[in-house]
């Protein structure tokens, strides 16, 4: 179809916008990554998109054509963690320590990067693993080698500087076709979104109120576990656990975060643990977050 017609979908205002199907934005999805459209059309869409908003269905067409384009590797026994792709500004990663927690398990992290996308001008999980040493239990997947369609429009969403529909799509591309996946959300009313979204392409699917977006929980907050239709809420809270760690609201730079994985505090690598025992949950290996957080012991 030709693009305009996607543009004037999303871009004319209440009285005059209207849903994509799937297919239509399967096909959307595929003019954008083949930029066989100008760049200024592709911004003009996503803008419009995010304002309309979009659709569940947008979503799943979108994602379906970035899938038949990514490049898979199988890791067996793997947990996808679906960070957001601006990073994070204020406060260290964790997932290298949680790595360490779990290098007597047989759970492996998937994680995926990239350059830095709009809008929090964050550090981003690329940063972080061309920068410190990756435990044997950690895959790292660069997206410009698993998906550089998009990749290459990283120039075209940094000119445009805001959040776009791309920014839930990329987070869980199941790059290494693990069973289960965690990813973080800000907002109650986006679980369901994210369930409808993705829970059907994972044998486990949560989510979790972590930490600037990321499936790092820092401090009390909430998981939600897909079961089907229904999503189970479970409360975790640091302190239920011994944990003190005081969370930062200064903003970081990549040195800090580097230092603080590098000689963890005693409270650094509690939390670490508590992740790691959230994931292993997950993945089904325990019967509950406390069994595993003693396990780790």
């Amino acid at each position: 179809m030709d693009f305009f017609k996607y543009i004037h979908a999303v871009g004319t205002g209440p009285k005059g916008n209207r849903d994509l199907s799937f297919e239509e934005s399967k096909d959307m999805m595929q003019q954008v990554l083949d930029q066989s459209v100008p760049s200024e059309q592709i911004a003009a869409f996503l803008l419009g998109w995010r304002l309309k908003p979009e659709t569940t269905e947008e979503f799943r067409g979108a994602l379906a054509a970035c899938d038949e384009q990514t490049q898979k590797e199988n890791v067996p026994n793997s947990i996808e963690l679906g960070y957001p792709f601006d990073g994070k500004a204020k406060n260290p990663y964790i997932f290298p320590l949680v790595a360490r927690m779990l290098e007597k398990t047989d759970l492996n992290l998937v994680i995926m990067g990239d350059e830095k996308q709009p809008a929090k001008d964050g550090i981003t999980i690329k940063n972080i693993c061309e920068n410190i040493s990756l435990h044997k239990n950690i895959k790292y997947f660069d997206r410009k080698n698993y998906l550089n369609k998009l990749h290459n429009l990283t120039n075209t969403r940094n000119k445009l500087g805001l959040r776009s529909g791309f920014n839930t799509i990329e987070k869980l591309p199941k790059v290494a076709n693990s069973s289960y996946a965690i990813t973080g959300v800000f907002h109650k009313p986006y679980v369901k979104k994210y369930v409808e979204i993705f829970s059907d392409k994972y044998e486990r699917f949560a989510l979790i109120q972590g930490n600037e977006g990321t499936p790092e929980l820092f401090s009390k907050g909430r998981l939600w576990i897909a079961k089907g239709d229904d999503v189970e809420e479970i409360i975790i809270d640091p302190k239920y656990y011994g944990i003190h760690y005081q969370k930062s609201w200064d903003k970081i730079t990549l040195q800090d975060s580097l230092n603080q994985l590098n000689n963890p505090s005693d409270e650094y690598l509690k939390l670490a643990q508590l992740n790691a025992a959230v994931y292993l949950f997950i993945a089904q290996k325990y019967d509950s977050i406390e069994e595993a957080f003693e396990a780790l012991n």
